[in-house]
């Protein structure tokens, strides 16, 4: 498009007393080549007089708007200006909350954030949304079980059609086998039954919802709003196109065979599957004998928070036991429920009928660690426990055992066996065939025909939960579209999976919708671009089609890298990992940033310093650090990054031979605790790197004149003194050697 440009400075919220706006004028007329008449300044550019000077222009034929004033970060809606493309100067959080007013450093800082500014968009072209033709709104539920079925429900209830693939012939999962649910309603003192049998009842006749039961997927290729899935239904195929996925597909009982040194094998020790199906039949009988058992022991945390088989907690089973031991008092007055727990975990409402259960003479709860199950003869067994509130070892008889078992995701073999087929592959072809020969594969759920793989990756740490994050990516996975809900995402109650459901239908209708109007999904939910990259110097390297974090980029028979576009989450990952520089967004690029970098001011005298700060945690940080008005160094320069993923290391090697004197990448914190927002951006970023370091040296350039800094969002306190000790250690190393080539 011909471009006519407008720059307007606010001199409000102390922009105005902090810096020269006349000389600010000035500089960007000559250096970035905007007419003067171009540029203008209002006391508060937010307030509608400020607004109605800007949309006048626009009215006029303006289309490129530099804003200079506050964060971007804030005021988005009115400095929204459709058809026109905008950037955003912050010179209120990082000149005029951060620098001493009016001094030449603040000025510099001001005039060098403008021009980039200006430099942005002359570089940059107006993103035009990419909308590809014949996309389905549907929505794909996999798992019938009662997280399946709310979520196909709720998906329906907004008016879209479901397709709920169920590999069971009956509907229900686990909440179908119970004999009763822990209450749900005041005062929490009596059981309830199962609610899934009404929402069976209620999705069978809706008219939105098609139901697939015994049926598997058998491929899932495509991308949102354009998934091609395979269904196999009793022999038979058929492909449907779906928009979006709610994966629900539930749980499984830890294997209890491995639960030997717990009685594990004697009939009467039993698991709180098993006491279900038990209780559903009649009265409380053991399995050895058919004798009612009058004294039943249950063993809490059985091979769960425990390093040796699972290390979580089931959310569940503490609710569970109390429920059983209700089966056990109601169906026999004079039987006795004994529950030795690690600890009881009964959150929210649940904690009332913890209270209402403590209160029965005929339940007896007792802290302990249990070492042993042994024979007591007649079928009886004794359990022997130790580090008891009262600080004894105990032993006490009993005529059956439930063992408090606990879940593992449905996704877990799945991914164990993708894990040990990777590591195989990794020795060499020998080993990946022993492998595929001596190991069982298990029935995998989404079969993705992606070049990365056919399910969704867990993270380290995540015991083969299919979930995201820890922290930014409820219901999100690293497959865009598909949505996860209910113990396959983490372990939950019933109560939990029913607003869980509801939360993954609201995210696969956000998808589609966003698809249909040719915008990413989250976290960039408003972003029209999308990577263009020029295939004509590719050379298929596979560094985008390895290291895109969501599986965005496929390769075709011939090994080249073909981008699928609603799958990408636009944080330009690919942009950094690509060596000939080939792909770009229409505001964001390689050329675009090394721009900015090149017409800043580098002093003959002094230091210039580039801070490249990832927009989700690094850059509101230095936004809360300016709130707080702490002092940033005015040697430095910040340029917002998408993630610190999409760094392209050539911008490294440009400020340097520039005569930059140092540079911090500024990312998400990752690892057990933390994770960014692209969830392998900084850690990616962080490989890159030490690549780079060596580089440096063999330049004779010291490898310290850049880092790499890992911030979380509350570490706006700490964060000025970080960059200060980097700018100390520069000083100390000396100025750039390149500086005045």
């Amino acid at each position: 498009m011909e471009k006519k440009f407008g720059v307007y400075i606010c001199k409000g919220c102390g922009i105005g007393e902090a810096v020269n706006i006349d000389e600010l004028k000035k500089t960007t007329a000559g250096g970035a080549k905007i007419a003067a008449e171009a540029i203008r300044e209002h006391e508060i550019l937010c307030s509608p007089a400020g607004l109605e000077m800007i949309n006048n222009d626009v009215k006029e034929g303006t289309n490129c708007i530099v804003v200079g004033a506050c964060s971007p970060r804030v005021k988005f809606e009115e400095f929204d200006f459709p058809g026109a493309l905008t950037e955003r100067v912050n010179l209120r959080e990082l000149v005029a909350w951060t620098m001493e007013p009016n001094t030449e450093d603040t000025q510099s800082v001001a005039e060098d954030y403008l021009k980039m500014g200006v430099v942005k968009l002359q570089r940059g072209d107006l993103p035009e949304p990419k909308i590809l033709e014949d996309l389905s709104s549907t929505i794909m539920v996999v798992g019938g079980g009662f997280t399946g079925l709310t979520a196909a429900l709720e998906s329906a209830n907004a008016g879209y059609k479901v397709i709920l693939v169920e590999k069971e012939a009956e509907l229900g999962g686990w909440g179908a086998k119970l004999y009763k649910e822990t209450p749900r309603t005041y005062p929490y003192d009596k059981l309830d039954d199962p609610a899934v049998f009404g929402k069976i009842k209620e999705a069978e006749a809706h008219e939105n919802i098609r139901i697939c039961k015994s049926t598997v997927i058998e491929k899932t290729d495509g991308q949102p709003g354009l998934f091609d899935v395979t269904l196999r239904t009793n022999g038979s195929t058929e492909t449907v196109k779906v928009g979006s996925f709610i994966m629900a597909a539930g749980w499984k009982p830890y294997d209890a065979t491995k639960l030997g040194h717990l009685g594990y094998g004697n009939p009467n020790v039993i698991t709180n599957v098993q006491m279900e199906e038990i209780a559903k039949k009649g009265k409380i009988i053991r399995p050895s004998d058919g004798k009612e058992a009058k004294n039943v022991a249950f063993i809490q945390c059985a091979g769960q928070r425990d390093m040796n088989h699972l290390p979580y907690c089931s959310a569940f089973c503490c609710a569970t036991s109390l429920k059983q031991a209700k089966y056990v008092r109601e169906k026999s007055s004079d039987a006795v429920a004994m529950i030795f727990y690690k600890d009881i975990r009964t959150p929210g409402q649940t904690e009332l009928f913890y209270k209402n259960m403590q209160n029965d003479p005929g339940v007896l709860l007792t802290k302990a660690d249990v070492t042993g199950i042994t024979d007591a003869g007649n079928g009886n067994l004794y359990v022997e426990a130790e580090n008891t509130l009262l600080g004894e070892k105990i032993k006490v008889e009993a005529d059956l055992v439930v063992l408090a078992t606990g879940i593992v995701p449905a996704t877990r073999a799945p991914q164990e066996y993708l894990d040990g087929l990777a590591a195989a592959t990794l020795k060499g072809d020998e080993a990946k065939k022993n492998y595929i020969e001596g190991t069982e594969k298990p029935e995998f759920i989404l079969n993705l025909a992606y070049k990365q793989g056919p399910e969704l990756p867990s993270e380290d740490g995540y015991y083969g939960f299919a979930d995201s994050s820890f922290i930014c990516f409820q219901y999100e996975t690293r497959r865009t579209g598909i949505y996860t809900a209910g113990c396959v995402k983490q372990p939950m109650t019933m109560v939990d999976a029913a607003s869980d459901a509801a939360g993954a239908a609201l995210k696969a209708i956000q998808c589609v919708e966003h698809v249909a109007k040719g915008i990413a999904v989250h976290p960039r939910a408003w972003d029209a671009t999308f990577p263009d990259p020029m295939m004509i110097k590719c050379t298929s390297c596979k560094r985008c089609t390895d290291e895109c974090p969501f599986g965005a980029i496929d390769e075709d028979e011939k090994g080249t890298p073909f981008f699928k576009i609603n799958r990408c989450r636009r944080c330009g990952t690919c942009m950094g990992a690509c060596p000939e520089r080939i792909v770009s967004f229409k505001d964001f690029s390689v050329d675009i940033v090394g721009s900015m970098i090149k017409n800043m001011d580098v002093p003959d005298e002094g230091y210039r310093i580039i801070v490249l700060a990832c927009e989700n945690d690094a850059y509101p940080a230095l936004d809360s650090a300016a709130i707080k008005k702490y002092k940033l160094n005015p040697s430095v320069r910040i340029i917002p990054v998408r993630c610190l993923g999409s760094t392209n290391l050539v911008w490294v090697t440009d400020a340097l031979s520039r005569g930059i004197d140092g540079l911090i990448l500024l990312g998400c914190k990752y690892g057990e605790n933390y994770q960014c927002h692209f969830v392998k951006g900084s850690e990616l970023a962080s490989y890159r790197f030490g690549k780079l370091q060596e580089t440096l040296t063999k330049l004779q350039l010291e490898a310290d004149r850049c880092q790499l800094m890992q911030v979380a969002i509350s570490d706006y306190d700490a964060l000025p003194k970080m960059i200060d000790d980097f700018v100390a250690r520069i000083e100390e190393i000396g100025p750039n050697p390149f500086k005045g080539f």
